[in-house]
């Protein structure tokens, strides 16, 4: 197979990734910002390197799946998890619990939480986050809220939650998701990596991914060619070849507590570096089109909150005094994640 050729906006993904990181862990520490010299870095705003240390991901595992007294029941964790990742808003999330008590599929009425979301919409509050396009299955219902409340009730009648338990691989649970409707390939695949942060499953990550759009956007911009391979491919001889080039280049890469970058990582990276990249190349133009960062960033001065990462990940997470506990989640001694 001919070789990658790769371009120099594929020197800026291993010089972002390592940034990137390094932000991250100053915020940590409580280091006073700015975080970063790289005038783009510090403009607008990026995802981390690792995309289970990015806010949201942090709330879905700390509170909507681990959370003090949350079961881990198969039912309650696939329930809690999948109606999180519908809307992907924390205040939507908070917003329900708020209204109707704490969420649980023995408990909870799907059509009193369409209520409390009819409301906030008459009212004009956002309910679903800017992170992903959410596209409405049809059920039938007039609001792209209510279909999806009604995909979820779907999904517990079909014991999902027992068929993802008894998955063998991530693929697995991505196939099972991908046979529901608006769940197209990058959002099945979405939502098999976060219901594999949960205690259903522990499947490896190294061995599936899939590339969403922004990931082919930064791979075209990486590569004038890559011979006639797939774009997973790619992400997986990225993946498998971080080491040598953050050496390659006289990085230092630190990685997560001890965890490398795993597929899913490489994919974000691909992602971000397509954003990155109309600024930092904008003489190289990708396949998007699209040539502005909409979202700038804005710094405030504290220290970032103390993370949490699935226990089985066994990362040497070290104590970050100035860290706050998660989101004022005190840490639960029967979790099964790794409070830093």
């Amino acid at each position: 197979m001919p070789p990658l050729r790769p371009t120099k906006v594929f020197d800026s993904y291993w010089r972002f990734a390592a940034e990137r990181q390094d932000m991250y862990l100053r915020r940590l520490r409580g280091d006073q910002g700015p975080w970063t010299i790289d005038p783009v870095l510090d403009h607008y705003r990026f995802t981390n390197a690792y995309r289970a240390a990015d806010r949201v991901s942090q709330y879905l595992i700390a509170d909507v799946q681990h959370g003090p007294l949350r079961s881990q029941a198969p039912d309650e964790l696939f329930f809690r998890t999948m109606l999180f990742k519908f809307f992907n808003r924390i205040e939507t999330w908070q917003l329900i619990e708020r209204e109707v008590g704490t969420v649980s599929w023995q408990s909870s009425s799907l059509d009193q939480i369409n209520e409390v979301l009819d409301q906030a919409f008459a009212m004009g509050r956002r309910l679903y986050s800017a992170a992903y396009i959410m596209p409405a299955p049809h059920f039938g219902a007039v609001r792209k809220h209510a279909n999806h409340l009604a995909l979820l009730g779907r999904m517990m009648a079909d014991q999902v939650p027992a068929r993802v338990a008894s998955s063998e691989t991530l693929e697995a649970i991505y196939r099972l998701l991908l046979d529901y409707p608006g769940l197209g390939r990058f959002l099945a695949f979405q939502f098999a990596i976060d219901l594999n942060y949960s205690s259903i499953v522990a499947h490896g990550e190294d061995g599936f991914v899939v590339a969403g759009p922004g990931a082919l956007d930064g791979i075209s911009k990486c590569f004038e060619t890559v011979g006639g391979r797939s774009a997973e491919d790619v992400i997986h001889w990225t993946c498998e070849n971080q080491e040598r080039e953050f050496e390659r280049r006289g990085l230092d890469f630190p990685g997560l507590f001890g965890r490398r970058l795993m597929p899913i990582d490489c994919q974000n990276l691909f992602c971000e570096i397509s954003k990155y990249a109309r600024v930092a190349h904008p003489e190289i133009p990708g396949i998007s089109g699209r040539t502005r960062i909409k979202q700038s960033y804005k710094a405030r001065q504290i220290a970032l909150p103390r993370p949490c990462f699935p226990e089985r990940w066994r990362l040497d997470v070290p104590d970050f005094p100035s860290s706050p506990d998660l989101f004022g989640i005190p840490p639960s001694g029967e979790s099964s994640m790794v409070p830093a």
